[in-house]
């Protein structure tokens, strides 16, 4: 019989039973992670045989079946009451998963048990993954109602499903060439899995780094202090290319805030609105290198605005996702996000609006690029592409409707 269960266990979660397990000290085999820069000790994982079958549909189901056990539904239930503490988002529970399941079968050891292992967690604490095998990989997918562009998806009774370790095969897989088989008989009914990062979790104190950043604004030299995890790119490394609305509205991490955002309106107290969106486009433009996605990861890649402050080289998605980040945080003001082929900016609705504004819904926009070109742009200045291309609006933000 296929392996079943029904998701009501999660309910449970709350009962005093699995809170006085979660206080339990474990012996020695318990799982040792760390996450977030904190350590967390699991319950044993019991007697957790590795993959030893053929690569294929047969065996994979019989292997998914043979590893449910009580000590696994205990890991399972610790993870979740991880995930409420922690606050994390699916994404980043995600993470959580895949080191929980690193230290029960270390990956390059048993690539195919450790990815069944990752599928049986989240199948388990509510959601809906997906085993697809061809003869020599198996790729594990989630049920997701998000855009993604950069990874394999697959449709299945009006299902969208988004592969999860695509990295793992140097993204890298010819779909024409190899034929793979959903294995369906395992497959559980859960909640759609979403790569929205609303919130970033509270990372340990001695995962940051002091950063000073240097620019140059109006030809004299400035500076900021700020406070930077060190550990925030691993968490990010394989996440995919998602709606620009994702990308810019991923939020910065506590101590980076508290140390960047009070220390940026010190510095405009003195200037008006107009004014101070200026200095955010040239501390934007002007703190970082240019590199092209490509150049730096070899693949196309979105950074958060935190990611783009923590690296050394960016482009113009991540400078345009910083840009957005700071004009929300500082003035909350309403802005549009423009992109053609080859370039992203961001035009803000200001009191005063350039003789180049763009017109949106009745608003009129100015353009504020905030990365560097061959001539220094001034604020409602563009780049010749934006009126020579057709640029598309990606999304708008309106503080009077975004609340």
């Amino acid at each position: 019989m296929a392996f079943k269960h029904y998701i009501v266990v999660i309910c449970l979660l709350c009962s005093q039973l699995i809170e006085a397990r979660s206080k339990t000290t474990f012996t020695d085999d318990s799982i040792h992670i760390e996450f977030l820069g904190k350590s967390y000790s699991l319950p044993p994982r019991g007697q957790l045989e590795l993959f030893t079958g053929d690569i294929n549909e047969a065996e994979i189901t019989k292997y998914a079946n043979q590893i449910r056990s009580k000590e696994l539904d205990y890991i399972c239930q610790s993870l979740l009451l991880i995930q409420r503490k922690e606050n994390l988002d699916d994404w980043l529970y995600y993470q959580l998963v895949r080191k929980t399941a690193q230290e029960c079968i270390h990956k390059k050891e048993d690539y195919i048990g450790y990815t069944i292992l990752k599928w049986y967690i989240l199948s388990y604490t509510g959601f809906e993954p997906l085993l697809s095998v061809s003869e020599n990989k198996l790729l594990l997918y989630i049920k997701s109602d998000d855009i993604i562009y950069n990874q394999p998806l697959k449709r299945i009774e009006n299902k969208q499903y988004v592969c999860l370790n695509y990295h793992d095969y140097g993204f890298n897989v010819d779909f024409n060439y190899e034929k793979f088989i959903n294995i369906t008989g395992i497959l559980i009914e859960g909640a759609p899995f979403t790569f929205l990062v609303k919130t970033l979790p509270d990372f340990a104190d001695s995962t940051y780094k002091t950063k000073q950043l240097t620019f140059q604004y109006k030809k004299k030299a400035d500076q900021v202090n700020i406070k930077l995890n060190t550990n925030l790119s691993s968490y990010f490394t394989n996440y995919p290319v998602t709606e620009y609305k994702n990308q810019f509205n991923i939020p910065l991490s506590k101590e980076t805030y508290q140390s960047l955002i009070p220390a940026l309106k010190e510095k405009l107290i003195n200037f008006d609105k107009n004014k101070g969106v200026e200095y955010l486009m040239y501390f934007t433009r002007h703190a970082f290198i240019f590199e092209s996605d490509t150049e730096i990861f070899g693949r196309e890649k979105r950074l958060s605005p935190e990611e783009t402050l923590l690296y050394e080289k960016s482009d113009c998605e991540d400078r345009s996702a910083l840009f957005f980040l700071l004009v929300k945080e500082i003035y909350d003001l309403p802005m549009i996000v423009l992109s053609t082929p080859q370039h992203v900016t961001v035009a803000v609705k200001l009191d005063k609006p350039s003789k180049h504004s763009i017109l949106y819904e009745g608003k009129q926009y100015t353009i504020c690029e905030p990365t560097p070109q061959r001539r220094e742009l001034k604020v409602g200045e563009e780049i010749s592409t934006i009126r020579k291309q057709h640029f598309t609006v990606e999304f708008a933000y309106d503080p009077t409707r975004n609340k």
